[in-house]
């Protein structure tokens, strides 16, 4: 994905008499995909987006505002001119966008910067490859270079060839590389922009969103939707400062990824070119620019409608949703079995910011925040699928499902002699008041 700089209220409501849900318990999740847990542990932040997957977000939010970027200043300060992808869409549409500048920056020893560039400083030195150096290209404008009568992305190429005065080198300034978003020189150039664009590093996203959200940046990159949870990112979500972006909602997308980069993950190819591309599950756009989508109502059926007709079978044929044991709340296992006449908390997949509209649904908290306040249990035995018992205090700080007895395929947690499993990370939520007054009946 990016390339790495260095790197509950209490109101009655039908369901089942307490068939407890002791606020979703804490289980360790399913990897999203291994590869993103080996960058977390070896800093392998080098995922190089693909250019359909920028053309199509970007151009979602100029189906909804075609005037999102013109006269903007668009920096991409986690990238490589030419070999990113970022780079090449908003060069090569840069007229038809209106942008006013576009400012794109590299970090010192970049593991792909300059393959195939047109820039002689990374051939010098007795044919062999230099090591690459930071550099800021900065454009104002982009012509018919080439006098074919069309502007593109070998306009782009021919005039950064002619005018060397539109790239700079970035210098290391006693605390970062040259060309680390946190250095003083990218921090200046950030200060010019209006909109940030890019496709920061996994390991660094934290520290990214941050620094944007400190010099009050609009933004949109990409990050992982666990994300969600972190504590520098959640508040933003529940202020409504920060949400999902357009076009990535499920399954996987893929990155190109630098020649050394171990193909380990779940899904992976080499082109015809020996480039490496790995699939990566559970990535999201992020981002504070508007779009339509978010303001779209999300279709629900009645309670009763989804334990009646719910494709799911979790629900369909049940007397009621489950509870949590450890305050007032139901469990909802899809999104689309929120039931449109519940006014109470609701315990929801965190998939369910791709379809939130904040005129329908208030986020109150999700499971490990401070909104949320939970049943302590004493004595708890956690029983992982292998059958392992181990003393833990998870029950204490998350929610879990009360169950009859121990399930055989899935971590389960022993307290007080009964047993709770954990689904997966929970936001929860509640409806909005109806414009005009009053809440669903």
């Amino acid at each position: 994905m990016a390339k790495k700089p260095s790197r509950k209220p209490t109101t009655k409501s039908p369901g089942r008499p307490r068939r407890s849900t002791a606020a979703p318990l804490k289980a360790e999740s399913e990897p999203m995909n291994r590869s993103l847990h080996a960058a977390k542990t070896a800093k392998q932040d080098e995922f190089y987006t693909q250019y359909v997957d920028i053309q199509k977000e970007v151009e979602a939010y100029l189906e909804f505002d075609p005037d999102t970027f013109r006269g903007k200043v668009v920096y991409c300060n986690c990238d490589d001119p030419f070999e990113s992808n970022f780079f090449k869409y908003f060069a090569a549409n840069f007229n038809k966008l209106g942008l006013k500048k576009l400012i794109t920056t590299s970090y010192d020893g970049s593991p792909i910067a300059g393959q195939g560039t047109l820039f002689p400083e990374y051939d010098e030195g007795n044919g062999k490859r230099k090591k690459p150096k930071a550099l800021a290209v900065i454009l104002d404008q982009v012509k018919d270079e080439n006098g074919d009568g069309a502007v593109d992305i070998e306009d782009v190429k021919l005039f950064l060839k002619r005018n060397k005065a539109a790239r700079i080198a970035l210098q290391a300034d006693g605390n970062y590389s040259g060309g680390d978003f946190r250095s003083a020189e990218c921090i200046a150039l950030l200060k010019q922009a209006d909109i940030v664009v890019t496709n920061p590093p996994f390991s660094l996203f934290r520290e990214y969103v941050g620094q944007l959200v400190q010099h009050r940046k609009t933004f949109l990159i990409i990050g992982n939707i666990q994300a969600i949870t972190y504590k520098e990112v959640f508040p933003l979500i529940k202020a409504d400062k920060l949400w999902m972006g357009v076009t990535i909602h499920s399954g996987d997308r893929e990155f190109r990824v630098p020649d050394h980069y171990p193909l380990n993950a779940a899904g992976w190819r080499v082109d015809e070119n020996g480039a490496k591309y790995i699939r990566v599950k559970g990535v999201r756009w992020w981002t504070n620019l508007d779009h339509g989508r978010r303001h779209q109502m999300l279709p629900l059926m009645t309670m009763a409608e989804n334990l009646k007709f719910s494709k799911h079978k979790e629900l369909r044929g049940s007397e009621a949703y489950d509870r949590y044991d450890n305050f007032d709340a139901i469990e909802v296992p899809y999104t689309d079995a929120i039931p449109s006449d519940f006014n109470g908390l609701m315990g929801v997949p965190i998939t369910f910011l791709d379809k939130y509209n904040p005129e329908q649904f208030q986020i109150v908290g999700y499971e490990y925040s401070d909104e949320l306040r939970t049943k302590r249990y004493r004595a708890q035995v956690q029983v992982d699928k292998k059958g392992k018992k181990s003393n833990v205090t998870k029950l204490n700080d998350v929610c879990a499902l009360k169950v009859k007895r121990p399930p055989s395929s899935q971590t389960y947690y022993v307290a007080n002699g009964e047993y709770f499993v954990a689904p997966y990370k929970r936001l929860f939520i509640r409806h909005r008041a109806r414009k005009g007054g009053g809440k669903k009946k």
